[in-house]
């Protein structure tokens, strides 16, 4: 039913937050930012460090992580020095993966530092129209030391070139210790609302038996 649904899903996301707050104890989350990047050449530059989200130029974000962009139905990164996005686990080449939550996101993933497109698909790993995708990245912060984070994206419908399909920054986290892995998802705070409905969802399952 759609409620056990509801209550496996956040239950889930519960449970990747508290592995990560054991195994990742430095996990740095933005919160939710449902930041609309542009569909143009430029796209949205982010910089995790300093919670800095802005569509194009790449200047208006001094020091950027990541570079979600394109100006057609499909969804490309461009890279700053040292970045890039973890393929999905077992692949080791083509663009960055949807991964799913919990999976480990560190130094022995394989990253595209290519400007390739994501594939979109049923198949393992490809992305989803309509739904939300998380990717796994690597950067060099300010200090000159490489860390490890996550992002969700809420993409759209699918589109073509010229036409409007969004791409939504949901949130991201990322790990402050240099060189240590995060799991994709680690750090998220479920809504109250979530919180509640799991509640409710234990209390109904009590009565029932």
């Amino acid at each position: 039913m759609l409620s056990n649904r509801l209550a496996k899903h956040f239950a889930a996301a519960a449970a990747v937050t508290v592995v990560a707050g054991a195994a990742n104890a430095a996990v740095v989350y933005s919160g939710i930012v449902n930041f609309v990047c542009a569909v143009d050449i430029d796209g949205c530059y982010i910089n995790v460090q300093t919670n800095t989200l802005s569509n194009g130029p790449g200047t208006g974000v001094p020091g950027w992580d990541v570079n979600p962009y394109s100006s057609g139905g499909g969804m490309n990164f461009f890279n700053s020095t040292g970045g890039g996005q973890m393929r999905y686990p077992g692949v080791t080449t083509g663009p960055a993966g949807n991964l799913a939550l919990g999976t480990a996101i560190g130094a022995t993933g394989s990253y595209n530092t290519a400007t390739t497109g994501v594939v979109f698909g049923s198949a393992a790993g490809n992305w989803q129209y309509s739904a939300e995708n998380i990717i796994g990245f690597r950067f060099v912060a300010a200090a000159g030391t490489t860390h490890y984070g996550w992002m969700r994206f809420l993409m759209g419908a699918a589109g073509s070139s010229g036409t409007s399909m969004t791409r939504t920054v949901v949130d991201y986290g990322w790990e402050s210790d240099a060189g240590t892995s995060i799991a994709a998802g680690a750090g998220i705070i479920p809504a109250p609302g979530a919180i509640a409905l799991l509640g409710l969802a234990g209390l109904a399952g009590r009565r029932r038996r």
